[in-house]
């Protein structure tokens, strides 16, 4: 069966990447550039899967003043577009990766989506979005999207795709799990913004995932960084750390981590094959300053390397 994933980015970026040593606030910073992809969370997952070989086709809003590399990126790499161009441009997100692997963000704004607009694209995306097996709603809301609409359009998803993906933040994933969706990736941060506390340790952070669990949701994983990644669900709980790489850009790694846990849940495979294969893809991101290179030789040596502990019984499984 051919395996056909979505992946819905509303509020899409062109992200500027830049390398440089400890940013002096108030002085000139001299940045050597990485590279200006079109990108967002969406597109980033996207660009994942068809490097692995998954039918993919995306979604969501693009700004019509800016949208010519956007179009040329989905066309090179084989993805059927279903975006809708509204009125502005898409926004610019400048984000710099100091020597020590901090990475600060500078997210500009861009287009304003109006009722109209998002009134067509919740009727227009539902009709072709119950023809996948999965599809993974990305990012932040633009500016003009209600909550409650937003909700609302999330109910309705589930209602055609069984399998939803969600990775957003702030109110933008609240009003989203209302939705119950098949699977949710917080970081560690936004899992303490979403629960209201601070989760100092790994017993907190697995609590908290499976509160996020009675909500409805089926597979829970929180993303730590460097410290790797957390998966809860009914047949366990699992740590994943990933092997030490020399860090280009953080930019993107957490996309990378739900593609290839969309590609490994889409394959059959098991939990702990899954969690390996994507903390393995997410730690090759890291080492560049693009989404979505990845050479198969490396990823089955990086899976080989990652540690992965099944907090049941805090054994290590190589």
């Amino acid at each position: 069966m051919n395996k056909r994933v979505a992946t819905i980015t509303l509020n899409p970026a062109y992200d500027l990447v830049g390398l440089t040593g400890n940013i002096k606030i108030g002085e000139v910073n001299r940045i050597q550039t990485a590279g200006l992809y079109p990108a967002g969370k969406g597109i980033n997952v996207a660009k994942i899967l068809r490097t692995l070989g998954i039918d993919v086709t995306v979604g969501g809003f693009l700004g019509k003043e800016n949208q010519t590399s956007f179009q040329k990126t989905f066309a090179e790499l084989g993805m059927t577009n279903h975006f809708q161009i509204v009125e502005g441009r898409t926004r610019i997100n400048v984000k710099l990766t100091e020597q020590n692997g901090l990475v600060t963000d500078f997210n500009f704004s861009g287009f304003t989506v109006s009722k109209e607009e998002w009134q067509h694209f919740a009727e227009n995306s539902l009709t072709w979005l119950r023809a996948f097996n999965m599809v993974c709603v990305s990012g932040s809301l633009p500016v003009g999207v209600e909550l409650d609409d937003f909700t609302d359009w999330m109910q309705r998803l589930r209602e055609v795709c069984m399998c939803v993906v969600f990775d957003s933040s702030r109110e933008a994933f609240t009003a989203g799990i209302k939705a119950q969706p098949w699977m949710v990736k917080p970081n560690q941060h936004e899992l303490e913004l979403w629960i209201g506390r601070p989760l100092p340790t790994q017993e907190d952070i697995i609590s908290a995932a499976h509160q996020l669990r009675t909500e409805g949701i089926s597979h829970v994983i929180v993303s730590l960084g460097a410290e790797g990644a957390i998966l809860v669900n009914s047949t366990g709980s699992w740590l994943a750390r990933p092997p030490h790489c020399e860090i280009v850009s953080t930019v993107g790694a957490g996309d990378a981590m739900v593609g290839g846990l969309i590609y490994g849940l889409m394959m059959g495979q098991p939990c702990e094959h899954t969690l390996r294969l994507a903390t393995a893809i997410s730690a090759m991101t890291v080492s560049q300053s693009n989404v979505g290179n990845i050479d198969r030789q490396q990823l089955a040596q990086l899976m080989t390397k990652v540690e992965l502990i099944s907090l049941k019984n805090q054994s290590p499984k190589n």
